[in-house]
Formats: structure tokens, sequence, C-alpha cells
């Protein structure tokens, strides 16, 4: 089956695309400290708001040269009231290749020096200019990636198993024991989660480590969306409870868990795939979400949420627009997922499709 959808995955131009772009983000975030011209800590807090290093491969005399940068002089506007910053053309600072940079751990364990792009002592490079603080937009985009862009499958990994196992026990036994559990699922799918989420969020303790606060958002996440996930699960296995393949089980005397576990939920796999497919992206922007509001990854670590947090100015969206590069990133990523979603779900269920 998962052969199947993968090349018909491939069949459609869209979800190709899709899938491409997606492989090029999760496989640069993966790389995050080799990419990334800086460390996650880096800040130079003279050079903030520097508008992104402009990459010259022509010198003065017209000729091709190696490429090269010049760093940025500070100054100020008097007229304007605004920090200016103008090209420093005495000195070229030339970009380098897999050159030794600033010491970091690949994936937190390996020490390394070599940086895919960096430039000689000296020089700064930043690719996307910097923040308030003086900090590489560009590093900070793979950095705060890996938080925006796995949050969705972690919170997935706690709320599909309590979806599955509540939905098919419910529907399994049907009853006084339906009845109970599905007014508790309704329950909580009447509580309006966003809000939810923003009082759950505030009231977390504020000395928290950014990966504790992390985890927490994740089982926030979760702990609100398996509701939805089990009425649908329940509906599923009521249709497949009195098929035949369950009445053998019966008769050769499984148990009811095995019965559930092992012959009902497994004919559940197709929604449970699209599911999950079309469910990150609404994770990847509630944590986003969070983050925009101050309630979810705390600063000094990124998410695409919390840098996007500081475009809401309208100075920095006139003046400096590269600070809207999370939100792109945001939309790119969530509309690749739906792609690729809503592709997965006419592949597995072609009366979608019709209707």
């Amino acid at each position: 089956m998962i052969r199947e959808v993968f090349k018909q995955l491939m069949k459609d131009k869209f979800a190709k695309i899709a899938l491409i772009v997606l492989g090029i983000i999760y496989l640069a975030l993966f790389l995050a400290d080799f990419i990334a011209p800086y460390t996650k800590d880096f800040s130079d807090r003279t050079m903030a708001y520097v508008p992104p290093s402009k990459i010259f491969v022509i010198d003065e005399h017209g000729k091709f040269s190696k490429p090269y940068t010049y760093n940025y002089i500070r100054g100020f506007d008097s007229e304007n009231l605004r920090i200016t910053y103008d090209l420093d053309r005495s000195q070229k600072h030339y970009i380098k290749f897999f050159a030794k940079g600033e010491p970091y751990k690949f994936l937190g364990l390996i020490p390394m020096k070599r940086h895919l792009i960096t430039t000689d002592s000296g020089g700064r490079l930043f690719l996307l200019g910097t923040d308030i603080n003086g900090r590489d937009v560009f590093s900070r985009l793979l950095f705060g990636g890996r938080i925006s862009m796995t949050i969705g499958f972690l919170a997935l990994f706690v709320l599909f198993p309590i979806g599955l196992l509540y939905g098919g026990i419910a529907g399994y036994f049907g009853g006084v024991v339906d009845t109970l559990m599905m007014r508790f699922a309704e329950a909580v799918m009447s509580i309006p989660s966003f809000y939810l989420l923003i009082i759950l969020a505030s009231i977390l303790p504020s000395g928290m480590t950014s990966v504790q606060r992390f985890m927490l958002i994740v089982i926030i996440l979760a702990l609100i969306g398996w509701a939805g996930f089990a009425r649908v699960v329940r509906g599923m296995v009521l249709s497949i409870k009195n098929q035949e393949f369950v009445q053998a089980a019966k008769s050769i005397g499984a148990s009811r868990l095995r019965i559930i576990v092992k012959h009902i939920l497994p004919q559940t796999a197709s929604f449970v795939i699209v599911a999950m497919t079309l469910s990150v992206p609404s994770y990847i922007l509630s944590e986003s979400g969070l983050s925009f509001l101050g309630l979810g990854i705390q600063q000094p670590d990124a998410s695409w949420g919390n840098m996007l947090k500081e475009a809401q100015e309208y100075t920095n969206i006139i003046y400096r627009p590269w600070l809207l590069t999370p939100g792109f990133l945001i939309f790119i990523a969530v509309l690749a997922f739906n792609l690729i979603g809503d592709t997965i779900r006419d592949v597995l269920d072609p009366k979608s499709k019709v209707r």
C-alpha cells in the first residue's frame, strides 16, 4: 500500500513538487548545524537589523571574481531618525565553502568546525539579514524549523494511539460504554481549542527550559486533538465489528483487546494515514501561533512562530522585509502538507474524488 501511495504521489505533479519541497526542508533542518553560517547562540548586538549581505562575483574592474562581500558600517539618518547601514568597501571578505568556522556539535554529538558557507576572518555573512539582537536570520530559520516542523509529528505520536484505542473500545463494546465514552469525547471537543492552548501555555512556570516547554506544548496539543479523531474511529469500528473476520476471531477465543488491536483497528489504516497527513499542518500553525503570542517557545531559542513575532511591527514590515521569511516558510510547509494529504486521500479513498 505504501509503495502504491508513493507511486501515485509521484504521478501527481503538485504532490510531487510538494514532496520535493518538504524533502529539501527536512534535509536542510537535519543538516542545520552544517549549513548555517553561525551557531544557534551567535549574537552581535552591534549588527542589529543589518540587511542581507550583498554577494559580488564581478569586481570593481568589471572582471569575474571569487564570490565576496563587504561588511556593513553602522550610521544614523538624523532626518528620518533611523539607523542606516552602508557597505565598507575598504576590505573584501571572500566567501568560503566547506571551510572552518564557529565550532559546533553536529546533532548535539559530533564536534565539528566546518560549515557549508562562511567568510574569511573578520567578515560577516548575513544571507537573510539579522534581527534586533544581531542574530543571523538564516541560521535561526534552520534551527527554529527543527521545532516548528517536528512538533506536529510528535503530537501525532501521542494523539493517534489514544484516539485509536479510545474510539476502538467505544465502537466495539457499544451500549452504555459507548454512550459514556462518546459524551466525554464530545465534552472535550466542545472546548475552544486555541483558547485552551493559550490558557494552558500561559500558566506554565516561567522558569521552564524551552525543551520542557516544547514537550508540554506537544502533550497539550495531543490532549486537545484526540477526541475528534476517536469519534471518527468509533464510527468506522461500528461498521467493521460485525464482519465475518471479526466473528471468526471471536469463535477461536481471541480476547476483546486482541480483536480490537489486531483485527479491527488495522482496517482503519487508510483513514489514519490521511488524517495524520492532514493534521500535521494544523499543529505547525498551532505552535507558530502560540510562539507568535509569546506563549510557546521562548527567546533566545528560535521557532518560526517567535521569529515571526518581530515582523508584526509596521516599521519592520516596511524597512526590514527579510523578517517575514518565517511566515513564508510556514505557508510553504502547510501548503505542501495539504497537497500531499489531498492526494493520499484520493488514492486511498477514490470515492472522495468522485464526490
